[in-house]
């Protein structure tokens, strides 16, 4: 039990790392089954373009996909058109954070192209129909070989033409090999930045990450009871018979009035669905910690907006999970 309660407690604690693996690794499977099942290279004219589409639209559409599963693209876009929420003010931050969003969103397609690299079916196609790859291989060879050089990826090449499917496999292996050293050098790097320009601890960040697992566990528990409580008040009154309801009703033949029920206005949910942006000067944990320090958020305060840390953009990302959205 203790080595399984580890194993839960590693697991919630490296949960984004583990996700990113996951689809990694699921990208990954569905690159092999992909290129092995479905990629038949037509070894003609059309090489590079067949090539390319295999190549790079599956990885677009995986983007688009991640962008669309991303519950903070839609935290941002959300209401957008109304009111301030795309104001001046705002427009800094939150290009900011798009570009954060767009950067995480690009781990599956960037897995695509380097395993499709690495595979190098799609790669070995497409460079085969073009133009100054063919002058590559053929140079000093004659024009038989540029009309052959097409064939490579089928297997049905001269024999001196064998050389040339290896370097184009060996060129799309670099590729890929490079690919991956550059997107793991600047994910380290931007790690290492966004800790080292921090402004708060290591042992605050820790607290804050604490504080806001359990906002959005109460949080998800008391929409709950509210929404509950809300459904109930109005189906009683829905399905309220006519011997239940008051004389003074019935004699107006007017349906009865339910009773008083005080639920958040649209203004508040907006307020609070703001991404969060921090003050050093008045420090707080959430954008619901803001709202009620700042009277609601009726006070100038809360439309202030500060420089935003990179490092800080879990206070998103938590408030999002841990409400279930």
């Amino acid at each position: 039990m203790d080595q399984l309660k580890h194993a839960l407690d590693f697991c919630i604690r490296h949960q984004d790392v583990l996700s990113y693996s996951m689809v990694s690794l699921l990208t990954a499977v569905c690159e092999y089954v992909f290129s092995a099942v479905l990629f038949k290279c037509p070894c003609n004219s059309d090489n590079m373009l067949y090539g390319i589409v295999f190549l790079l639209v599956p990885a677009f559409i995986l983007f688009l996909l991640g962008c669309i599963w991303n519950a903070r693209i839609w935290r941002l876009v959300t209401g957008c058109h109304s009111g301030n929420r795309c104001s001046f003010d705002l427009r800094r931050s939150y290009t900011c954070k798009l570009i954060r969003i767009l950067a995480r969103a690009s781990v599956a397609p960037l897995t695509w192209i380097a395993v499709a690299l690495l595979g190098a079916s799609f790669y070995e196609c497409a460079a085969s129909g073009n133009d100054i790859i063919k002058n590559f291989l053929c140079k000093d060879k004659g024009k038989m070989c540029r009309a052959e050089a097409a064939k490579i990826p089928c297997n049905e090449t001269l024999s001196e033409m064998s050389k040339g499917a290896l370097s184009l496999q060996a060129q799309s292996q670099l590729i890929g090999l490079f690919l991956i050293l550059a997107i793991v050098i600047v994910g380290v790097i931007s790690t290492c930045v966004s800790h080292c320009c921090s402004p708060v601890s290591y042992m605050q960040l820790k607290f804050w990450k604490i504080y806001l697992k359990q906002e959005g566990k109460i949080f998800k528990i008391k929409a709950k009871e509210h929404a509950a409580t809300l459904a109930e008040r109005n189906i009683n009154s829905f399905f309220l018979t006519a011997d239940q309801r008051p004389p003074q009703i019935l004699s107006t033949g007017q349906p009865a009035a339910p009773t008083a029920f005080q639920t958040p206005s649209n203004e508040d949910w907006q307020k609070i669905s703001l991404p969060y942006t921090f003050n050093p000067q008045e420090q707080y944990y959430s954008m619901v910690h803001k709202f009620v320090n700042t009277g609601r958020g009726s006070t100038d305060r809360f439309a202030e907006q500060n420089q935003n840390a990179s490092v800080l953009d879990f206070v998103d990302e938590i408030d999002l999970k841990d409400s279930g959205v």
